[in-house]
């Protein structure tokens, strides 16, 4: 790479603005619109049953190409992308429904209680994950890495648009919103393992410290690679970024620790996303009030031998972060868990679940087994039971806004829908004008940053849910692992499984791709063709790489 073209290429992203939030939103909104068109072909026609190489180009073509146009050809009228992939959805709605078969239930006499006749314990299968996959996370998650992986090279195309690349300083841009996303996706993620050692009762600090540390090591050594790589290569890179030495993987390999040391703190806490204000608040009133500390961020020099205004960027937008982290970790403590209402028979909608077996309990008594009693007691109407948490004639309601049931609720939807609401006002609040008036800056990951990043990784994650909730309402309305196993598996695309099963391993292997095309092609100098043609077939390594080790059942943990 001669100096000349090293210098075009950094100038390309440098000093940028970005471009505005709703462009940006109706952008992604493919996603979940993508996921719908895929859905329906799913519920109505069966197509990606079983899983033929047509059905794999077909869920590629929506799942990977409709994101990849998205943020290139369409850039400029995302809307006609949407009106492309709606229109096929009302085709398939319009046609008749094919049948799929579905497996016969065992006879309910042949079971006792939920268990198999003359077992003593439970069959493994039999027992439902407290921790059930849900498809629209799976989704949500595999659409954020789609949608990272295919940034990181196409911003060195000019068919990609300069407004969508990172800004220099402030404002928004799809790349700063993919940045935060990683972050907050990574957050549901851990998640997880706190809800297992919760269940497990082993919380403590130590322990958890340890296991971060385990799981931060590959990350820390990715980031050394990287510097190295980056410096012995004489690579293009961004210094205003994360600094001169700090990049994005050195942020990753800190979340984890950082949060198994306050970890004993954290579980006293009624709320995540409360805490994740709080710190935010606190984090821009230091950013406010210490003399010039903005603008040691962002406009000071360099010194020599001092790491620290070398690498400012990178230690300061930590804190934002590690907040935006803590809100992804709060959303999945809830979403990650299986909802109160799930688990139930298909057919038991208002009966009682002790009540399995009433069918067969009726043939052996002769009779039916509701309101079993006398004539005159059978002459006389049913009369209708109290519904639960119904308050009585002539007593207050004390939820008459349903505030309460909303506050408290587990469902999915609920918390979503709420805290979406939250975030969004809370952004709003940040960026008006009779507000603090904060302008988004991902360089200090401020707190108009953080709400926003917020605001739209809830937003992403209910558009999901409703699709799912929508197409697939009995997924966890199984009674057995392996039913509901076979209901999740039918309603997950095979792609965003590939990519949400090994999601840093395939960052990881579009870094290197982008590198690799980077130090070959002058990707500046390219025409749109040629761009879109290199970034397909890009994508598409990654994403036949994906279903490969997917097919073969390998999950590689770094």
């Amino acid at each position: 790479m001669t100096p000349e073209y090293k210098a075009e290429k950094e100038a390309s992203v440098s000093f940028l603005g970005g471009g505005g939030i709703w462009e940006i939103n109706y952008v992604t909104v493919i996603a979940p619109v993508a996921a719908f068109l895929w859905a329906l072909l799913q519920t109505r026609q069966s197509f990606f049953k079983p899983y033929s190489i047509p059905a794999a180009f077909t869920d590629f073509l929506l799942q990977c190409g409709t994101i990849l146009f998205a943020t290139t050809i369409y850039a400029g009228a995302p809307q006609a992308l949407l009106g492309l992939l709606l229109l096929p959805g009302v085709a398939v709605v319009l046609q008749p429904r094919v049948e799929s078969k579905q497996t016969p239930r065992p006879p309910a006499h042949d079971r006792t209680n939920g268990k198999p006749k003359g077992s003593d314990e439970p069959a493994p299968s039999s027992e439902l994950d407290p921790l059930p996959i849900k498809p629209y996370i799976t989704t949500y998650r595999g659409a954020m890495m789609i949608i990272t992986c295919t940034s990181i090279l196409a911003v060195d195309f000019k068919v990609f648009p300069r407004r969508f690349a990172k800004t220099e300083s402030f404002g928004t841009s799809l790349m700063d919103l993919g940045v935060g996303s990683f972050v907050y996706a990574a957050g549901v993620v851990a998640a997880r393992q706190q809800l297992k050692a919760q269940s497990r009762g082993n919380t403590s600090m130590i322990e958890g410290l340890k296991t971060a540390m385990r799981h931060s090591l590959p990350l820390v050594v990715l980031g050394l690679v990287r510097l190295w790589s980056v410096k012995g290569l004489d690579y293009v890179e961004h210094v205003s970024e994360y600094g001169v030495h700090w990049n994005f993987f050195f942020t990753l390999a800190l979340l984890a620790p950082v949060t198994a040391i306050l970890q004993p703190v954290l579980r006293r806490l009624p709320s995540y996303g409360a805490l994740t204000f709080f710190i935010a608040c606190v984090y821009e009133c230091v950013l406010y009030f210490t003399p010039d500390l903005k603008s040691y961020i962002i406009l000071s020099g360099r010194k020599p031998g001092d790491w620290l205004s070398q690498n400012r960027e990178g230690v300061f937008s930590f804190i934002g972060y590690f907040a935006i982290f803590v809100a992804g970790m709060g959303t999945g403590m809830t979403i990650l868990k299986r909802e109160s209402g799930s688990g139930k028979p298909d057919d038991a909608k208002g009966a009682d679940p002790l009540d399995e077996d009433d069918e067969w309990l009726a043939d052996v008594l002769g009779g039916s087994t509701q309101n079993e009693g006398t004539d005159s007691d059978q002459d006389k109407p049913a009369e209708p039971k109290p519904k639960q948490n119904e308050p009585k004639q002539n007593e207050p309601n004390p939820d008459p806004l349903g505030l309460i049931w909303i506050a408290q609720s587990n469902d999915d939807s609920v918390f979503l829908a709420k805290w979406t609401v939250i975030w969004f006002i809370l952004s709003g609040w940040a960026m008006w004008h009779y507000g603090p008036h904060l302008f988004v800056s991902r360089r200090m990951a401020n707190l108009a940053y953080i709400v926003w990043v917020c605001a739209f990784n809830t937003t992403q994650l209910l558009l999901f849910n409703l699709v799912e909730r929508l197409m697939f309402p009995n997924i966890h309305k199984a009674t057995d692992r392996q039913t509901e196993r076979q209901r999740v598996q039918d309603a997950t695309s095979r792609v965003m499984q590939a990519f949400n099963r090994n999601g840093l391993a395939l960052f990881l292997l579009a870094n290197l791709l982008t590198g690799l095309i980077n130090m070959t092609v002058k990707t500046l100098h390219t025409s749109d063709v040629e761009a879109m043609g290199i970034l397909l077939g890009y994508i598409a390594t990654l994403c036949g790489v994906g279903l490969a080790l997917d097919h073969y059942d390998i999950s590689i943990k770094i």
